[in-house]
């Protein structure tokens, strides 16, 4: 059984569906909620005097994770402090949890910050925007969710050289656009709210007139990443036979590691195994691919050091590539603290399907190759490698921080997409209301978490130069 299916929506009390009570009731149920939480409760961040060290929380992470590959992550997050905090989700749930909530849980993200949204294909070839990332997917308060993304804005804010002012403006940007989103949502009918997204007409709209260049660059940049691409980057013809390009330690190829962690046949076994969970028409699909070579490959930053794999699959012919991403899928780091909402842990006996099930609810347009598979214990899924993603940069001399709140706005759009599609978004309305309140306590909370943020970077740093950690000279 998997964390999704234990998702109900269900009204503030607890026992009577949300399809039972009419809009206007639920909006009235979330604004009573405010007796029990205030919104300006959401301000407070006051770190509890035994809290745990987060160098720690980091080391526990690693040791189930390839000792190789640890030494990169560590060098990942020490380039910024918004490094830092994209790689410590682990962390900050950690933080936050014991603070007050509604109550009221969504499938939620996990690992929500402002550089996990981008725009890719649908189903239907048309570009849309959304979360981009489910590593950490499980049922949560929605609290957790969007305090990590409001974080996130000053981090990333302060890293791109923005000033307080920009900084909460971004915040606001986020909050705002969150708030107004729900209530555009509370009034959709549940099909209508299951067919929404973002398309591309919607964000250059959201967008001002001085931006429209430079994101219909990205989205004509993100329509020619296909698989013929790919195959153009990362594979080379070696005594003709086309073979992904080796760039150490970044790129190795299966055969180079045999032994140690997979190779060409054990990954074509977890194909096997992943083509039981999906439908038939995919799985036949997938069946008229074979497989060429295999490769692990280092990605992100908060997951480096799990496994991930690229396949190489070839149709009819060369001209005719698929590129299918196999990750390991560990436990979310949500999970130990969902008995604070559900006073049970949600049972998710596989850790693919728990990501599978929660891009599903949430995403909007799920990948069609999208699904789960186990090999020698170790659970995965598996997407394509590349179909039409893009996003934008948060790095200096890559992004206007000017553009920052207008970017954020976006985020706050697709947050609220997600979590009205998983939630009741009409009792989240009702509990945010209509005017600035949360936006203002959010706005303090995310300086006292990015100043949390700063801290734990000197203490990793501190670590590393202490020894305590290893860091990779190559990242």
């Amino acid at each position: 059984m998997t964390a999704t299916k234990n998702l109900k929506a269900i009204d503030s009390s607890g026992d009577r569906p949300v399809g039972s009570r009419s809009v206007s009731d639920r909006i009235a149920a979330g604004k009573a909620l405010r007796q029990q939480v205030k919104r300006s409760d959401h301000a407070i961040y006051h770190p509890p005097t035994n809290r745990e060290d987060p160098i720690a929380i980091l080391e526990a992470q690693a040791t189930t994770r390839l000792p190789d590959l640890v030494p990169i992550r560590y060098a990942r997050m020490l380039t910024s402090p918004f490094a830092f905090l994209r790689g410590s989700a682990a962390v900050m749930i950690q933080d936050i949890a014991p603070a007050p909530t509604t109550g009221l849980t969504v499938q939620a993200c996990g690992d929500m910050h402002v550089s996990n949204f981008g725009v890719f294909a649908s189903a239907e070839r048309s570009l849309v925007f959304a979360i981009n990332d489910f590593d950490e997917t499980y049922v949560g308060a929605w609290e957790w969710d969007l305090k990590r993304l409001v974080a996130s804005a000053v981090v990333a804010g302060q890293f791109l050289g923005g000033n307080r002012v920009l900084c909460e403006t971004a915040v606001r940007a986020v909050v705002q656009s969150y708030r107004q989103h729900l209530h555009e949502y509370a009034n959709l009918g549940y099909l209508d709210l299951w067919y929404a997204n973002i398309t591309e007409a919607d964000l250059l709209q959201a967008l001002p007139p001085e931006s429209h260049k430079k994101a219909t660059q990205i989205l004509t940049k993100a329509r020619q990443r296909t698989h013929l691409q790919v195959l153009e980057k990362m594979t080379d013809l070696i005594d003709n036979q086309q073979h992904i390009v080796e760039a150490p330690p970044l790129v190795i190829r299966a055969q180079t590691i045999r032994g140690q962690e997979a190779s060409v046949e054990t990954i074509k076994q977890l194909i096997q195994d992943y083509l039981g969970s999906l439908s038939s028409d995919r799985r036949f699909l997938v069946s008229r691919y074979r497989i060429l070579d295999v490769a692990r490959k280092v990605v992100g930053v908060g997951s480096v050091g799990t496994r991930c794999w690229v396949a190489y699959l070839q149709g009819i012919d060369a001209s005719d590539p698929l590129f299918l991403q196999i990750k390991e899928a560990q436990p979310s780091v949500l999970a130990p603290h969902t008995e604070i909402l559900c006073n049970y842990r949600l049972p998710d006996d596989h850790q693919g399907h728990r990501v599978v099930t929660g891009q599903r609810l949430i995403q909007g347009a799920p990948d069609i190759f999208l699904g789960w598979g186990v090999q020698d214990g170790i659970h995965y899924y598996i997407r394509q490698l590349r179909d039409m993603k893009g996003g934008v940069k948060l790095e200096p001399g890559k992004f206007q921080v000017a553009n920052l709140p207008d970017y954020c706005g976006l985020c706050g759009w697709a947050l609220a997409l997600a979590h009205a599609k998983s939630g009741d978004a009409a009792m989240l309305a009702g509990y945010i209301g209509e005017n600035a309140a949360l936006d203002d306590a959010l706005v303090k909370f995310a300086f006292a978490y990015a100043d949390q943020t700063e801290q734990d970077y000197d203490r990793l740093a501190a670590a590393a130069k202490q020894g305590r950690i290893q860091v990779a000279s190559e990242f």
